[in-house]
């Protein structure tokens, strides 16, 4: 039986929360509400992941927040709360993938980018949080440019401004929407759940080396 032949990759691309940082609301909110319904219902009606997402795409934080305010007065402490206490809802790198970046970057094999739905008012705090954001060569946050995954203009950003070809091109992302959103791009995605996950699929594909896999 023949083997199937291992593609070779020139670039990999990583999104970065929930890959290599620990971003989650509920560290912050947890703290405010008695109970841990309280901060569910906070975060599933009234600050949601939609609403977060269009700071991503980049409407302002003061927008966002006088707008939730005006909608919601009952909550307008908890809901400033959510940009003015947002350093506590970051809870640091996930160190085992961070370690996988590190092989990566010392191994001068590869281009290393990034690709982050963010806000470009936050995205300063976590370049001074995180030193391995300087391991970069590309960062492309969809606060700055106004589009966000899994819009096909936004990885064709990534693309153009850094000459990237996509059919070289890994991308790494928790969130399956996403990697359907590079695929339409040509570009190969990996649906990381776990950074072993995430070893074992680069092992697979020779990008690890084999000293690294049994670590």
């Amino acid at each position: 039986m023949k083997t199937a032949a291992v593609k070779n990759y020139s670039n990999l691309v990583f999104d970065l929360g929930a890959v290599l940082i620990d971003w989650n609301p509920r560290y912050l909110y947890n703290k405010i509400f008695a109970t841990a319904a309280e901060t569910d219902f906070f975060l599933a009606n009234i600050c949601t992941s939609a609403w977060n997402e269009e700071q991503d795409a980049g409407r302002s934080l003061q927008e966002a927040t006088e707008m939730l305010v005006s909608e919601f007065p009952k909550f307008e402490a908890e809901i400033r709360a959510y940009y003015g206490r947002w350093k506590e809802m970051l809870g640091g790198p996930i160190q085992e993938t961070v370690d996988i970046l590190q092989e990566l970057k010392e191994s001068n094999q590869y281009k290393l980018y990034a690709l982050t739905n963010w806000s470009n008012e936050t995205f300063p705090l976590a370049l001074l949080n995180y030193p391995f954001l300087q391991w970069f060569d590309g960062i492309v946050v969809s606060g700055r440019e106004k589009i966000r995954k899994p819009d096909p203009a936004f990885y064709n950003l990534l693309l153009e401004r850094y000459e990237l070809d996509a059919s070289a091109s890994l991308f790494i992302d928790d969130n399956e929407r996403n990697i359907r959103g590079a695929a339409a791009c040509g570009i190969d995605g990996v649906h990381f759940t776990s950074a072993a996950q995430l070893k074992a699929i680069l092992g697979e594909k020779s990008i690890l080396p084999i000293s690294l896999l049994h670590s």
